[in-house]
Formats: C-alpha cells, structure tokens, sequence
C-alpha cells in the first residue's frame, strides 16, 4: 500500500485533529488530497517524516512503519470511541509481531483503562407548574460510562445527580443506570439490568427505567424486541392504582419498520402481572396495546402519533370507563442538532388520555397533567421548541396549555425552560 493512502485511512480512524494544522513536510503541498490528513496525524505525534524534512508518500509503506503508527494510536487509545478502540485492536493483533519488537505488548491491551469511556449531559432547569404546584428550579448533572469487555460485551453505566435550587439540601447522586449488552452478532444483541425502555413513537406513554432482560433484533427496515422485568412507576396515582412499591413485573413485545422512504410504523404489546385493571374492576392483570407511526412530509415537516388502549374495563372516581384509550398526535418543523448552532425544531402535540390508560412514565418535561389523567382523564395541548445556542449547547422551551380534565374542569397553562448541554 502507498504510504499516502495508510495515511488517509489512519487519518480517518483518528479523527478529531485541530483543522488548522501546520504544513509538517515540505513534499507534501497544501493542494495535496490527502494534505490535511497527513497534517492532523503529525500534529497528533502519530506520524513522522524523514530526517531531510520529507514524507514521501509515494513509497510502499512497510510494515514496521505501520506497527509505529499503531503504536502511538495505542498510546492514545483513551480519545477514541469504542468503534475506533475497536479497529485499533485488530491492528494491533495483525501487527503483533513488528508491535512486540517496539515493545508494546499487545496482550496487555485488555488491561488499557482506554477501555473505558466516558461522556454526559447537565441541565439548568425552572418550570412553572401552575395549579400542580411550586415553581421548580433545578440542575442535573449525567455521567456515562462505556466499558468494552471484549468484542461483544459491554458493561454500561450512569451516574446521576440532581439538586434543587430552592432548597438548602445537599445534592443527591445515585446510580440510575447499570447494565451488561452482550451482542453475539451484529443483528442480535441481549441486555441486562437497569436500563432504558421506550415505547411507541412519541415516548409520550412510556419512556423510563426497566430492569430485566431484553433481547433485541436489528434487521435493517425493521426492527424488534422483547422484555422481562419491572417497570418504574413514576405517577403517585399510578401508584395508588397499582399498589406499593416503586417498580411493577411487566412482560413486553415491540416491532417497528420502515414503509417506504417516508413513514416509519411502531407496534407494542405489554402485560402487568398483577394490578392496574384487577385493583379497580376485579380483572386478573392489565394488559396495554398500542400503534404509532411518523411520516415525513418534505425535508423538515414530519407528523407523529401514538395510540394506545387498555384491553380491561376500569373504573374509576365513579365512572365506568370502556377499555380506555390514550392517543397523541403532532405536527414538527427541523430537528434537534447539537452539533450546528442556530438549528433548531419545533413542535406541537395534541394528548388525551381517558382515566385508566396512562401509566406514569412519559417523555414530556412536565407530566402533571398526565399524572392526573390516571384517574380523572385529561386533555391538553404542548407546544416544543429546541435551539441549539452553540456547539453541544441547547436552550429548550415548552408551553402546556388548553388543559381539561375529562369532566370538564379546565387547569392551569404550565411552562418551562431550560439549558441542555452534552460533554
């Protein structure tokens, strides 16, 4: 292989060089193709050139020169992401022999703490919760860890910490997040312990905790899983209907697949061992259906929904409600991009929830509304806007209004704002 083209390749796999690099070699021209590659990997220490000044780029780059360049990528090891640490790894094993004579021993590798990578996200946040309650000024602070174990195993983990602002407690930190994904292939992958679980489209009905197991299948246009374990209850009328206890034994399926190039279809049934429908009309567990979809209507508008349905009768503050029904439907404009400034998306999205259908764990900033529709059913509408301020910087708005219980109470608008950034 010419020595130019290993440059390119190498440049590619350890992006994120200064783009203002110097000129390092005098063969090497700015009008060069591969220039800028050759520029960021000298001022990364990872290539040298000749005594005489040159690069010489045209020559066959011989294997010894390729286990250097390895070599001090692997010293580096802890700026790369898992994918990259990934490639290196194969290189390294490849190039064991010519590494062993430079004295870098490629068995200690597993030993790297550069297997473990670390990202996050903080948040400064006031809402005004209307007739809910209080104000609320708060500030949150995500830690990630990513731990590669081996080629298929992961071991992944979040710390989270969260003070509120009015008040002269100390700031709690918890592990919220802990979980081993083992992917023996590229399409199956199993995940175990406490991690995230969303279902529908919108995120609207559920999107939290889950601890258990689930088994999860990428097949390209479609894609499909399965879980067992318990599910966190965020509502404290959830709870009431569902007894003690933070988390509750749940069973789920989930399948979503791309129609065409414009719509993207989701499709999710779940099963509570015990509680929601037996605690009110004497039904043996409660089981949860539901449909969405997306489909985009040009480059930037795009409509999304969910509906979802309560299989058991429930009663409720007197009211005997039918298989009760939960559906969301919006219109949004852009995207969310954190990673160019002055982009932005915005939407709005129509809930109505029937007392019964909604489980406590939504997506939405505020959730109040939703918290009560459990056993008074609620109706309102939520206007969204994300802007991204700056490179990993956003400023986020929501405003909730037109707001109606299903007897035909209105309460309060609610809105908040809030700065997101991501590290």
């Amino acid at each position: 292989m010419k020595k130019i083209l290993a440059m390119a390749a190498a440049a590619a796999l350890a992006a994120g060089a200064s783009a203002f690099a110097a000129n390092p070699f005098s063969d090497v021209s700015t009008s060069d193709w591969a220039y800028q590659a050759v520029a960021d990997l000298s001022e990364q220490g990872i290539v040298e050139g000749y005594p005489n000044g040159t690069f010489e780029g045209q020559k066959n780059i011989t294997r010894y020169e390729m286990a250097q360049i390895i070599a001090r990528m692997m010293a580096k090891e802890d700026q790369y992401n898992a994918e990259q640490r990934a490639t290196i790894d194969k290189l390294a094993a490849e190039y064991a022999d010519e590494l062993d004579s430079l004295g870098v021993r490629v068995s200690n590798l597993e030993k790297k703490v550069g297997h473990i990578s670390w990202s996050g996200d903080a948040r400064m946040r006031y809402q005004d919760l209307g007739d809910f309650g209080s104000d609320v000024y708060k500030a949150r602070v995500r830690i990630n860890m990513n731990a590669q174990v081996n080629d298929q195993v992961k071991v992944i983990g979040r710390f989270k910490t969260e003070a509120n602002l009015q008040s002269s407690g100390e700031a709690q930190t918890t592990m919220d997040r802990l979980h081993v994904l083992w992917q023996p292939t590229e399409r199956f992958s199993f995940d175990m312990g406490r991690t995230d679980l969303f279902l529908g489209q919108t995120g609207y009905f559920y999107d939290d905790r889950f601890e258990g197991l689930i088994a999860k299948y990428k097949g390209g246009s479609w894609n499909a899983e399965v879980g067992y374990g318990r599910e966190w209850k965020q509502s404290a009328k959830a709870s009431d209907l569902l007894g003690s206890g933070n988390t509750r034994e749940t069973f789920y399926v989930q399948a979503n697949t791309q129609l065409g190039s414009h719509a993207r279809v989701n499709a999710f049934y779940q099963n509570f061992a015990d509680g929601w429908a037996e605690y009110k009309s004497g039904d043996k567990g409660a089981s949860f259906y539901g449909v969405g979809a997306r489909i985009d209507l040009g480059d930037k508008f795009f409509v999304d929904g969910d509906f979802i349905q309560n299989t058991a009768d429930t009663q409720l503050t007197g009211m005997h409600v039918d298989k009760p029904v939960m559906w969301v439907a919006g219109l949004n404009y852009g995207k969310e991009d954190l990673k160019h400034p002055g982009t932005f998306w915005a939407g709005v999205h129509y809930v109505d929830a029937e007392p019964g259908a909604y489980i406590g764990a939504s997506t939405l900033d505020i959730t109040d509304a939703l918290n009560a529709s459990v056993e008074e059913g609620a109706q309102f509408w939520v206007a969204e806007v994300n802007y991204a301020l700056a490179k990993n910087i956003s400023l986020d708005g929501y405003y909730y209004f037109g707001g109606e219980y299903d007897n035909g109470k209105d309460f309060d608008d609610m809105f908040g704002v809030e700065l997101n950034y991501k590290f």
